[in-house]
């Protein structure tokens, strides 16, 4: 294969993500204008995901495949796990969404590098908007291998932002927390600031 076919190849296969991106878009826009979202809304999401395989390589829309495929696992759909997927919608809709934990590690003050996080008696805090589940989904995870969880404190060890973070962070609801721990963090207290790709990996190592 010559660079001229293989340059021609990844420009047509960028392009084709782009539309398939920006069709999910659309779809995201069609659902938020309802005010809330439905199981059909769900079931009609999953099935245009796992037809649109261009689309789901983008990290986030696989985030979002992952989260959709969890929710239906159990054939239904609640109040809390429908508002997290109106949650994630409507920011699509407004195209405000990073690629994945590299842009985010621009944007957002994840710990560079990431540390080996010890899960056995360390104190977690989440915040944000996971793909894993809902934040309390997060915490009964790192429960079960022995974690506590709780609300920031000077015994917060990793505090972990949801992969649904974006740049605008310092607005978000969740921003002040962030700050606050990275100001822990600049006066020396032993705390870890993660995205949640990374802790999944580790939570799964």
């Amino acid at each position: 294969m010559t660079d001229d076919t293989r340059l021609h190849r990844l420009y047509a296969r960028a392009r084709l993500d782009d539309r398939e991106v920006n069709e999910l878009i659309g779809l995201a826009h069609g659902m938020v204008a309802h005010g809330s979202i439905t199981k059909d809304d769900v079931d009609y999401l999953h099935k245009w995901l796992v037809a649109h395989a261009a689309a789901t390589a983008n990290p986030v829309v696989m985030a979002l495949q992952d989260q959709i495929d969890r929710i239906l696992a159990n054939g239904d759909v609640n109040a809390e796990e429908a508002a997290d997927i109106f949650c994630v919608l409507k920011r699509f809709a407004g195209g405000d969404f990073e690629l994945g934990e590299t842009l985010k590690a621009t944007t957002l003050p994840l710990d560079a590098p990431p540390p080996v996080i010890e899960f056995c008696n360390s104190h977690f805090c989440f915040t944000g908007t996971f793909a894993f589940g809902t934040r309390k989904e997060c915490e009964a995870a790192v429960e079960a291998i022995g974690a506590v969880c709780g609300p920031l404190s000077h015994k917060t060890a990793y505090l972990v932002i949801g992969i649904y973070a974006t740049d605008a962070w310092t607005h978000s609801s969740f921003g002040r927390k962030i700050e606050k721990a990275v100001t822990m963090r600049d006066k020396g207290l032993p705390i870890a600031i993660v995205g949640e790709q990374y802790w999944v990996a580790q939570l799964r190592a």
